[in-house]
């Protein structure tokens, strides 16, 4: 208890002494570069000077304030707009009326050291004012600055705790769009994101798929590189390689010279910082490294650098790279020659004697420089920036105030920095040139960038030619235009460069990775048979659908070709002249015949069935073209039923032969009447049988599974082989096992009679025939197993027409040639052996 009590008492102590402390500054203050007082005070920090030169450190006095040198043109304008945006406000009677806006403007040189010095010297205050106790309030409204990220960054941390606003021009950092970290943070500028995803979207609409990247080593160079990075992969961008380094590391920048220089992309996507730039263009241009297309940022893309020369424009020459729009703000080219040495800068011409001036104004020596020049405030794109920061303050000052333009604001009111904050998120209004103002849900203003090109007058002057916008408030399609036609590319070349680790693969093949290489590091492989590719650049090949096939170039599918035996053929026109050569020699042995029709030769072994069988014989040799042409439904039915049913007759009319001539030796046995069971009604049944089990055969092999048209893709794959499937394999063989087993039937039946005694046996011609039928039908079915697409056909043609033209030839051949040549042998005696000729 007494430990509590002890611990209580403590810290009402601590808390007394806190309250009577005086605010005092420790150490000399810094004091701004310009400044006036106003009812409401906004600072600023502008690096004004580029170098920065530091006191000695030898701890054996008390060191001395920074000095800085060498004017940076582009942010000393930053200061005067600043000024003359609060004396335009001062001016007016509706935007702030009786309410006078004062300002501090600190020169940071460039240098973070600097810029903490800064900032402490704007949070303080300048005077020491015994007595007043410390209260955490700062006497400024508003910052606006920092023209770097980093440097801005380090602004916000450390003004974030006290929640004062902080507004930047030209600090685009995508890190200070994290509302966590920077809550008070706003700009009138737009973040890197929309940048670096512009500089991927230019990257890929010229095609360069391969580029080399360089960036400055802080917040800036390196958040918006990492996001540029990140999009390229995105839309299929190599990079080749990506390197970075900061102004002060000299080793650093001789190793990113030397990677440029042993590249082979053909374009620089270079996310710098002014001073960084100029350094990378000072070695480039000393090593003679030239032709390169160099893509820029905002950061220095129109920046009228004074160190550009000839050789310097061989490497810049032809840049392009993304611009703050240019705005001009009315009246101020006049203010930075005129008004603003007379009202604003604090070494203005006294009445006293000029050495007094002199010694009062050496500080500003080198700004006084510029009293009278102007010329480069057209191109100046930020300025309208600050002007724009300056009103947002100043309307959001004027709605807390509650103004009116006829009454005034209300004097007596305390802002707290936080109300400012929250009153700058719902700030929106129209400066006099038109530009719409407001703040995004990240602090941010919208992006909108125009697209510069570096070219050369005939003057030697260099221009910043417009050739394009992005405009991120416009739809996904309208936001990126370029107008390519008034490009001058690196070099002063007017076709574009190429910048590909490969070059595009045609039509026809398919890239292929380079193994251990980024993407765009390919081969062009030929597609595939049967596959296609028919875009540039294709990553794979298509298979062709199964009934087409790829051309020579691989890049278009065409039908593949049908294969049937056509009668247009040579082979089809040979086997039609053999079909139609045998049909003519049947119809010539039937006239013949008939002509002889009552000759011995003629009469014996029944002429009817001589006649049936030379008809059958036209048959068989006519179904053969029922296998030329185009399969179809119908053909396909036809030529296998027409080819069975025809060859049954055929062979069923030579086994009756057969049969008619056992019979006839077996009556000429006394006591025989055997020829009574097989007379000619008895002949024409058993063909007429033999021949409707064939027909039968096909008709149950119709009902079950016809034959039918087949397009064959296997055999061949660029060929389509149109066939006619069998259907039922078994009523197939069902068909051809029932022709041989007929012919074997009458083959062993003519075997049997071929010793009979008789002049002109015919068993011996019916034995030989149905020998060389067997034979061929024998020889067929490898033949046709094995033979591929339309020759499968033509071995069957071949073996109809063969056993045809063998049934023809032997069991006719014979009988013509004796009606012919021999007649005096066509006599009954000599059919009956009574002379002593024989037969051959």
């Amino acid at each position: 208890m007494l430990l509590f009590l002890y611990t209580l008492l403590l810290f009402h102590q601590l808390h007394t002494k806190a309250g009577k402390t005086v605010c005092r500054i420790m150490g000399d203050p810094r004091n701004p570069l310009l400044s006036k007082d106003g009812d409401i005070t906004i600072g600023a920090l502008f690096p004004v000077h580029s170098i920065e030169t530091l006191p000695s450190f030898e701890f054996t006095k008390k060191p001395q304030l920074l000095s800085c040198s060498s004017v940076y043109l582009r942010d000393f304008r930053m200061a005067q707009i600043m000024i003359f945006a609060i004396e335009e406000i001062n001016r007016s009677e509706s935007l702030l009326p009786n309410v006078s806006i004062g300002y501090r403007i600190y020169d940071t040189c460039g240098s973070r050291l600097s810029t903490m010095s800064a900032i402490m010297g704007l949070m303080n205050g300048q005077e020491i004012v015994t007595g007043h106790r410390c209260n955490g309030q700062s006497p400024l409204h508003a910052i606006i600055g920092e023209s770097e990220s980093s440097a801005t960054v380090i602004l916000s941390r450390t003004t974030g705790p006290f929640k004062i606003p902080v507004i930047s021009h030209t600090a685009s950092c995508e890190c200070l769009s994290n509302r966590k970290d920077h809550p008070s943070f706003f700009r009138t500028i737009s973040s890197d994101y929309h940048q670096s995803t512009a500089l991927a979207y230019i990257v890929k609409h010229f095609g360069w798929s391969w580029v080399g990247a360089v960036n400055s080593d802080n917040d800036y160079g390196n958040y918006g590189m990492a996001i540029f990075l990140k999009k390229a992969q995105e839309e299929g961008i190599c990079v080749e390689y990506s390197v970075k380094f900061y102004r002060t590391e000299t080793e650093k920048l001789q190793k990113v010279v030397d990677t440029i220089k042993k590249s082979t992309s053909k374009v620089i996507v270079a996310f710098a910082s002014f001073p960084e730039m100029g350094l990378l263009i000072d070695q480039l241009s000393i090593q003679n490294i030239t032709d390169l297309q160099i893509i820029g940022v905002r950061s220095w893309i129109t920046v009228n650098w004074s160190l550009i020369t000839p050789n310097s424009f061989r490497v810049l020459g032809g840049s392009l790279g993304f611009a703050e729009r240019k705005i001009n703000v009315e009246g101020f080219a006049e203010y930075v020659i005129k008004e603003f040495w007379k009202t604003a800068f604090p070494c203005s011409q006294s009445k006293g004697n000029y050495s007094q001036y002199a010694l009062n104004c050496s500080r500003y020596e080198d700004l006084l420089l510029l009293r009278n020049y102007n010329e480069d405030v057209p191109e100046q794109r930020y300025v309208s920036n600050v002007y724009k920061a300056v009103y947002a303050v100043a309307h959001s000052l004027h709605s807390l105030l509650k103004c009116k333009e006829q009454e005034g604001c209300e004097k007596g009111l305390t802002i707290q920095p936080q109300q400012l904050v929250e009153a700058l998120k719902m700030v929106n209004f129209t400066i006099k040139s038109g530009d719409h103002v407001w703040f995004d849900s990240t602090g941010g203003a919208v992006a909108q960038y125009e697209v510069v090109n570096w070219q050369q007058d005939s003057d030697g002057s260099i221009q910043f030619k417009s050739v394009g916008y992005y405009d991120a408030s416009l739809p996904p399609d309208q936001r990126f235009v370029l107008n390519t036609q008034n490009i001058i590319w690196a070099g002063g070349q007017v076709e574009k460069p190429r910048s590909v680790c490969s070059e595009s693969c045609p039509p026809g093949t398919r890239k292929a990775a380079q193994n251990g290489r980024p993407v765009c590091c390919y081969d062009c492989i030929p597609c595939a048979e049967g596959a296609i590719s028919n875009e540039t650049d294709s990553n794979n090949c298509k298979q062709c659908p199964s009934e087409y096939w790829s051309n020579a170039e691989k890049n278009k599918c065409v039908s593949k070709n049908v294969e049937f035996l056509s009668f247009t053929e040579v082979m089809s026109i040979v086997l039609v002249f053999f079909s139609m050569f045998g049909v003519g020699l049947t119809v010539m042995v039937a006239i013949l015949f008939y002509s002889k029709k009552d000759t011995p030769i003629v009469k014996a072994n029944n002429s009817e069935l001589s006649f049936l069988l030379l008809f059958s014989l036209s048959l068989c040799f006519l179904c053969s073209l029922t296998f030329i042409g185009r399969p179809t439904e119908w053909s396909c039915m036809l030529r296998h039923t027409a080819f069975g049913i025809t060859f049954v007759l055929c062979i069923s009319c030579v086994l009756g032969k057969t049969i008619v001539v056992l019979m006839a030796f077996k009556a000429t046995i006394p006591g025989s009447n055997v020829m009574k069971w097989f007379g000619p009604s008895q002949q024409r049944l058993s063909v007429l049988a033999f021949t409707l089990v064939q027909v039968l055969i096909c008709v149950i092999w119709l009902t079950m599974s016809p034959p039918f048209p087949h397009k064959n893709m296997t055999y061949y794959k660029e060929n389509i082989i149109l066939e006619c499937s069998l259907g039922s394999i078994i009523g197939f063989w069902a068909v051809l096992g029932y022709i041989g087993l007929l012919a074997v039937l009458c083959f062993l039946l003519a075997f049997l009679a071929r010793t009979l005694p008789d002049n002109f046996n015919e068993a011996k011609f019916i034995t030989f025939s149905m020998l060389i039928f067997c034979a061929v039908w024998i020889t067929f079915i490898p033949a046709y197993v094995s033979s591929p697409g339309k020759f499968t056909v033509a071995v069957e043609i071949f073996a109809i027409l063969a056993s045809s033209f063998g049934l023809l030839f032997c069991i006719f051949a014979p009988k013509c040639y004796v009606i012919l040549f021999k007649p005096e042998q066509n006599t009954k005696q000599n059919m009956m052996g009574k002379t002593t000729y024989k037969s051959c």
